[in-house]
């Protein structure tokens, strides 16, 4: 018997260890609830602080989300953003150099200045600036339009400024994510264009409708792309952060599982093992004192004894089982309820204990939880009585279609009248109580305790 109780008890320990491993009792997982994916970084989601989650009383680290990689977006790495940035330099430059040996897109037209040094000095002072747009973007687009209005000052004909158009495309799509298109920066817009048109109305001494054609239609469409990037961006940083909202979720729904799985079997071996252990104590105690001067009689208490440490070990089995079910589970095999009252009680008289059940009717339909909740108060409040008590309880039990009310008085002996309870049967009756939504109340009255608990039933549960 002694070896089956141990072997429970190991196995027990273990299913437990499982479960605070990995998660769910008897589910292992990859990787420990410790090991958490390293969350995306996300330009939305403002900081939360820390959340409070963890069933052991640690935190959930809330990492900082801002908008500082926004315009590194573009890019993985260091070495490819330059990359990317030389590459746009290049085409501008490329781009804007083609126009000026050419006399621009259209015709050579008359009067226009053919490229010299100067003019690929202007040329290349409109494309390196776009190496600093990650920086300042409208920095980066002022330069390139100065310079684009020099080289329609001087004559030479560039009927699309490149450099302006790339540096617009980049302001309108990497600005901040929730800014609004300040007036500002239009106004910026607007007036470049104005000084370039009016630049090349000057050195040409005609009126720029080709420049007007080709940079208006461009800027317009450099502003509608950038646009196009910068809404999309915000749709996939939108995705991210409901993403790490909802792992984030997830995470604190499985912890909080978690410690209520283990606030169960804490209740459960409680209730089933302790009282059982409880009674063999006590019953044991009985046989060793009359062993010596009434044999006989010590003989049935022992074979109690050996009949519930039997039980109490098929309800470790059980709680073992459960614990290592990989597969969904209601939980430990419920007890019968309050139909094996009788036997309740049986048990604690054989034991010594004095218990006398007042019940003003008989109770009726009963759901499933309010009944297994119902015995289980019971079961430890009786213990309770049995192990501080002076001898003798008394049970009050009242049903009715709504609720069910119990009642458990005890006179409390001597040497524990002002012995603070280390235990947690008291504990585990309010969490039975208030998990249905019901009250709990214990308290020392006049030389006894009382225990009153009222339990919903049919439905009306909080």
């Amino acid at each position: 018997m002694s070896s089956r109780v141990q072997g429970c008890s190991m196995r027990l320990a273990s299913a437990i260890s499982t479960s605070r491993t990995y998660g769910h009792p008897g589910r292992r997982r990859n990787a420990p609830p410790g090991d958490l994916r390293r969350p995306h970084r996300v330009d939305a989601d403002p900081p939360q602080g820390r959340l409070a989650g963890s069933a052991r009383g640690g935190n959930l680290a809330v990492p900082m989300y801002t908008t500082a990689g926004v315009r590194g977006s573009f890019a993985t790495t260091r070495g490819s953003r330059a990359l990317v940035d030389v590459a746009i330099v290049a085409v501008v430059l490329i781009g804007t150099l083609s126009q000026l040996s050419h006399g621009g897109i259209a015709p050579t037209r008359p009067g226009s200045t053919e490229l010299d040094p100067l003019g690929v000095l202007l040329a290349a002072c409109g494309a390196v600036p776009l190496l600093s747009w990650r920086r300042s973007p409208l920095g980066a687009f002022v330069a390139t339009s100065a310079v684009s209005v020099l080289l329609a000052g001087f004559g030479y004909s560039v009927d699309l400024a490149l450099g302006p158009t790339i540096a617009l495309y980049l302001l309108t799509a990497s600005r901040d994510r929730d800014a609004p298109w300040p007036g500002r920066i239009t106004a910026i817009v607007v007036g470049l264009l104005v000084a370039y048109l009016g630049a090349t109305a000057a050195a040409h001494q005609t009126f720029p409708g080709i420049e007007l054609l080709h940079t208006g239609l461009a800027w317009t469409a450099a502003w509608f792309a950038g646009e196009r990037t910068h809404l999309r961006r915000e749709q996939l940083a939108e995705f991210r952060a409901r993403a790490h909202r909802a792992e984030r979720d997830a995470e604190r729904e499985r912890l909080l599982a978690v410690a209520e799985e283990r606030a169960r079997i804490a209740r459960d071996l409680h209730d089933s093992a302790g009282h059982a252990i409880n009674v063999i104590a006590v019953r044991a105690g009985a046989a060793r004192l009359r062993h010596h001067d009434e044999p006989d009689r010590s003989l049935p208490a022992l074979t109690a004894i050996e009949e519930l440490a039997r039980q109490t070990a098929d309800d470790i089995d059980r709680i073992v089982a459960t614990l290592r079910d990989s597969g969904p589970s209601d939980g430990v095999e419920a007890p019968t309820g309050l139909a094996s009252l009788d036997t309740l009680i049986a048990h604690h008289t054989s034991a010594g204990l004095d218990v006398t059940l007042e019940t003003t009717d008989a109770p009726g339909q009963l759901d499933r939880a309010t009944d297994q909740a119902a015995y289980r108060i019971l079961q430890e409040a009786l213990t309770n009585a049995a192990r501080h008590g002076a001898g003798s309880a008394t049970i009050i039990l009242e049903s009715t279609a709504t609720e069910v009310r119990l009642t458990v008085i005890n006179p409390v002996a001597d040497r524990d009248r002002h012995r603070p309870s280390g235990g947690h049967g008291l504990i585990g009756m309010q969490e039975r109580a208030t998990l249905l939504g019901g009250s709990f109340d214990a308290q020392r009255v006049d030389g006894a305790f009382r225990v009153h608990v009222r339990l919903p039933n049919g439905g009306r549960r909080t």
